[in-house]
């Protein structure tokens, strides 16, 4: 989240775009030298610790710590080496970087406003060009093959369409019967399910009514029949997150940090979702066209 005015996640994306490399690398040395060491480390997230501030920070494509939020997610899962796992939003590929490197898994790295040949870069510099397989897709017009994934995530990018009531039919056809699906990212504690309460209204726009709480997304996936789930919880202190992670990259941003403070918790926070297909529901057809042969009849009934 970054904006007030604009989708959020995709402001700080364009934000980012408009440097150019070089400016960009200045700034993230600069930022890195500034910037204390503690708030990259956390005993809560010690795979994420290991990874050098400069290159977190380089790899920033929206308001979250895309590493933290992908070792939380996946400490909810069990990811195998050799597991072929689809990484969907992934921005600058940092969280499938991260997948590779700790668990050994391969991964096709999949955005829709990163290019492809952004995120070959980084991949080839953290050396894991063997395993991370960068693709350039929009998330409802997925370019594979049916069971073709033992795995799924989604790291802070679901709400933008995994909202919509036939997304989860559409996306389970690409993990096997048994393969896992899992989703983290900016929700809410709880829904609000009155008017929008004061101390949000500055900071809200239309895109953030995409933001559930876990039973929300408990619900929107196990009424389908489709999932079995495992786990759906808020982060502890998830919020606390969000602004500590904020302050770093968006220091600026005054509404969304006075928003967060003067919430504290009550209602914004992390989420996560993790589950298993299940291999007996039989998922409905994915119809992206009929087709049809024009055979030409009469208009009118004079016409016969």
């Amino acid at each position: 989240m970054v904006s007030a005015r604009v989708c959020p996640v995709a402001a700080t994306k364009v934000a980012f775009s408009v440097f150019s490399a070089a400016l960009w690398n200045g700034l993230v040395r600069e930022l890195g030298a500034m910037i204390p060491d503690h708030l990259f480390t956390s005993t809560s997230f010690p795979r994420s610790s290991r990874y050098h501030p400069e290159w977190v920070l380089a790899s920033v494509s929206g308001a979250a710590n895309s590493l933290w939020l992908t070792e939380w997610l996946t400490s909810a899962m069990d990811l195998k080496p050799g597991m072929r796992v689809l990484d969907l939003g992934c921005g600058r590929a940092a969280s499938s970087i991260f997948l590779r490197r700790e668990f050994g898994v391969q991964v096709w790295a999949t955005d829709l406003w990163f290019d492809a040949s952004d995120k070959i870069r980084r991949i080839q510099d953290a050396d894991v060009e063997d395993g991370v397989f960068p693709i350039h897709a929009d998330a409802r017009s997925l370019p594979f093959g049916s069971a073709f994934f033992d795995a799924i995530v989604s790291i802070d990018s679901f709400y933008y369409y995994g909202t919509d009531d036939l997304y989860l039919n559409y996306l389970a056809r690409f993990v096997r019967p048994g393969g896992q699906i899992g989703i983290a990212g900016a929700g809410l504690v709880r829904e609000i399910d009155g008017p929008l309460p004061e101390h949000l209204r500055q900071w809200w726009t239309q895109d953030l009514w995409g933001l559930h709480s876990p039973d929300w997304w408990r619900h929107h996936w196990e009424r389908t029949g489709i999932m079995e789930i495992d786990v759906a919880e808020a982060m502890p202190d998830g919020w606390q997150r969000w602004l500590d992670w904020h302050r770093v990259i968006a220091p600026h941003n005054e509404l969304e940090i006075n928003a967060l403070q003067a919430d504290g918790g009550d209602y914004l926070g992390y989420v996560r979702l993790a589950g298993r297909r299940r291999g007996e529901t039989e998922l409905a057809d994915h119809i992206m066209s009929v087709p049809t042969q024009y055979t030409r009849k009469p208009l009118l009934r004079s016409e016969e």
